[in-house]
């Protein structure tokens, strides 16, 4: 889980958070868990934030910065038997 105020900090002005960003900057250690991102702290950027889930609180600070948000849909898995 992610804070606003963490994006705020590493991110820039019209950069993408993604799986991929969070690890290059190193907010993200394992890549296989689910990213949330969370309302707590102050947004001033425009980012576009593609991620797992997203608090509605954090949609709203993201979008009102003219940034976007993305959920991700995980699809189900299906085993041959």
């Amino acid at each position: 889980m992610f804070n606003v105020s963490q994006l705020e900090a590493k991110y820039s002005d019209g950069d993408t958070v993604n799986r991929a960003s969070l690890v290059q900057k190193g907010l993200l250690k394992k890549s296989r868990v689910s990213i949330k991102i969370l309302g707590d702290g102050e947004l001033t950027k425009k980012l576009s934030v593609d991620v797992d889930k997203v608090s509605a609180s954090a949609k709203e600070k993201i979008e009102k910065c003219g940034g976007t948000v993305n959920i991700q849909v995980k699809q189900p898995t299906t085993e041959n038997k």
